[in-house]
């Protein structure tokens, strides 16, 4: 591997579209080295593009962009490197694999355009295929070989040049670890599975990251309601803060009049604040008629099957909730328990009170 790497810095990243479309506005990261960095967001939030901006392939019109101490794009300087010149290797949704060369021809394409030397390109090649589990095929073309199996080959004609900076723009949860030995930047189509394998997650919408943190912050500690819906299942009650102290917040919830308290500092919030609960289905107790606090009544309008579980569609006095619940549960009429700790207050599309 490359030992020239560092840190993908990526400041103040805008890219206009026709008509002043805003594609990126304002994108501000930073990706350590060694880490796996996720982009997830709705289509055309924005993702593609600003993958496409790190490669090379579109020209930014506000913007920074660096790896290590190298510059890459720097708008306010004119400066702008070819894709060529990155030293990035990028894997296509497409795979993008030339159809007429063998598997082996399309891993020393690259390199021979490089002139790196002909005994260090067999080494090289030798090494990558062993690493996506392809050795024995260097033979065989792309139309001989499965789709999971031209995917491996994408990523390993990417992996043999030895890239400071790895984009990928495809699912690969089989992403061998030696493979996350620098930074890389991903566009996945499965949200559970960029959260498993993800060392931080960005969330996108309209062109701007909304919340870049660790897989459980983004999923445990939305920082929007946007960011709560996208990501997982939740359900949203609206209340009206009444009291604040010791480390929790007492809400005054709107459809009902219930008060329920939730976890957390509630910094910057006072009482006669209107905020939004946002609460995970799967933490939403439907046996909670002996809980001490925070019930709320519901009735059972459907439920479905989902095989690892019971997934069910409750109407309340504060809208329509969604739980889910591994036994199945007799009804219709229900007691909520929504724990403290599993409660996240959020304003109207803000911060959540942390």
């Amino acid at each position: 591997m490359a030992e020239r790497s560092g840190d993908l810095v990526i400041e103040g990243l805008v890219k206009l579209f026709e008509g002043g479309v805003r594609a990126v506005d304002d994108v501000s990261i930073t990706i350590r080295e060694g880490e796996f960095v996720t982009l997830l967001g709705p289509s055309g939030c924005g993702k593609t593009t600003t993958l496409n901006c790190v490669a090379g392939l579109e020209r930014p019109d506000a913007g920074r962009i660096s790896v290590g101490d190298d510059v890459l794009t720097d708008v306010s300087r004119r400066l702008v490197l070819p894709p060529e010149r990155r030293d990035l290797g990028m894997v296509f949704q497409s795979y993008a694999l030339w159809p007429h060369m063998t598997v082996h021809d399309n891993l020393a394409y690259g390199l021979r355009l490089r002139k790196v030397p002909r005994a260090e390109i067999e080494s090289r090649i030798r090494a990558t295929l062993d690493l996506v589990e392809l050795s024995g095929l260097e033979k065989r073309y792309p139309y001989q070989l499965s789709g999971g199996q031209q995917q491996r080959v994408a990523l390993a004609r990417a992996v043999v040049a030895e890239p400071r900076v790895l984009l990928l723009d495809e699912p690969l949860s089989n992403l061998d670890a030696k493979v996350r030995e620098r930074a890389r930047f991903w566009l996945p189509h499965d949200q559970a599975e960029a959260l498993a394998i993800s060392d931080r997650v960005a969330v996108m919408s309209a062109g701007r990251v909304l919340q870049y943190a660790p897989p459980n912050d983004i999923y445990e500690r939305p920082s929007s309601r946007f960011v709560a819906e996208f990501i997982g299942r939740s359900s949203f009650l609206r209340g009206e803060v009444v009291r604040v102290g010791a480390g929790r917040a007492e809400v005054r919830l709107a459809g009902s009049g219930t008060v329920v308290t939730a976890a957390g500092t509630a910094a910057g919030t006072a009482p006669g604040d209107r905020v939004v609960l946002a609460v995970r289905s799967e933490r939403i107790d439907m046996r909670g008629e002996n809980a001490a606090e925070n019930i709320v009544r519901a009735r059972i309008k459907s439920y479905v099957y989902a095989g690892a579980e019971y997934e069910y569609i409750l109407d309340t006095p504060e809208g329509e909730l969604r739980a889910s619940s591994q036994r199945a549960v007799s009804g219709p009429e229900v007691s909520l328990h929504l724990p403290p700790d599993a409660i996240v207050v959020l304003r109207e599309e803000a911060a959540p009170l942390s």
